[in-house]
């Protein structure tokens, strides 16, 4: 069975300790939180990050590293999680859709 990924590393941040975004938007509380070290087999608090204070979780709604609006509990990452421990059904993970070109305009002049 291949090695679970921590956050930073499947959403690549870069807040991980020395990531690429350290120095502009400093470390990421998930990545250095030294309680949650192991569970779900993460690194500090790698696979429970919405858990975390200060990461964006259920009291902060918008991702640090882009602004945007994010709720965990929507999140690809979280669900992945869960599925991976067996607390979902792997069958509830979201398809990735493809995204359908808009169809172009015939308009007559």
């Amino acid at each position: 069975m291949p090695r679970k990924l921590n956050c930073w590393e499947y959403m690549k941040c870069g807040r991980e300790l020395n990531g690429k975004k350290v120095k502009e938007l400093g470390v990421c509380p998930v990545a250095v939180h030294p309680y949650a070290d192991g569970i779900n087999e993460g690194i500090n608090g790698g696979r429970i990050c919405w858990a975390i204070v200060g990461s964006y979780s259920l009291y902060n709604l918008k991702d640090p590293c882009t602004g945007q609006s994010h709720l965990c509990f929507e999140c690809d990452f979280h669900k992945k999680v869960l599925a991976e421990e067996g607390i979902i059904d792997p069958g509830q993970l979201p398809q990735k859709k493809k995204m359908k070109k808009p169809k172009q305009s015939h308009s007559k002049k």
